[in-house]
């Protein structure tokens, strides 16, 4: 993982649906801080899948579960719905600010369109059942990322080198902090 720091002003300035913000959040507890692609693309509504699955499990270790994503928390929210995570707490980030300053870049053709982003996502749309997003919603060249934070610092991250990866989510937090 390469290190930086994210600045205590802004985690204090990405505010979530619940009107809390990511700073008080990581005191509070372990934060496992997901950056969605868009919701029209099939690797985010995999991702959706896979944290939907294995969000009791986590939130039983006392680590809180906290996505970012590139629309309006309404249009959010339907997503949570559908993918069965109702109530989840998010972060709307249309202009991509919090992505840029946690590092996470735009893809180039390779890391959105390369062979293997096609492979991955029939298996992910066809095969695993995520369905294929045609209509985009935030921005397409947005590359994704996994951090988890506590007491304000970064102890973890998985930054997306493709559209496809597919990071393990309950490793990420659970070889990384110390739970209650």
């Amino acid at each position: 993982m390469s290190t930086f720091l994210v600045d205590q002003e802004t985690m204090e300035s990405m505010l979530t649906n619940q009107g809390t913000n990511l700073w008080h959040l990581s005191f509070e507890h372990p934060v496992l801080l997901v950056f969605l692609r868009h919701f029209g693309c099939t690797f985010c509504r995999e991702a959706l899948s896979d944290i939907a699955k294995i969000k009791p499990r986590i939130e039983s270790k006392g680590i809180g579960v906290v996505f970012v994503h590139m629309t309006e928390n309404k249009i959010a929210d339907r997503y949570f719905q559908r993918y069965e995570l109702p109530g989840a707490v998010h972060i709307s980030d249309p202009e991509c600010d919090y992505y840029a300053k946690f590092g996470l870049v735009k893809g180039n053709f390779t890391q959105l369109y390369g062979l293997q982003s096609w492979i991955r996502g029939f298996q992910s749309s066809v095969i695993e059942g995520n369905g294929a997003g045609f209509r985009q919603i935030g921005d397409g060249f947005q590359m994704p990322g996994v951090f988890v934070i506590h007491e304000g610092k970064i102890k973890d991250a998985f930054i997306h080198r493709l559209s496809h990866d597919r990071p393990d989510y309950e490793s990420l937090v659970l070889n990384c902090c110390e739970i209650k």
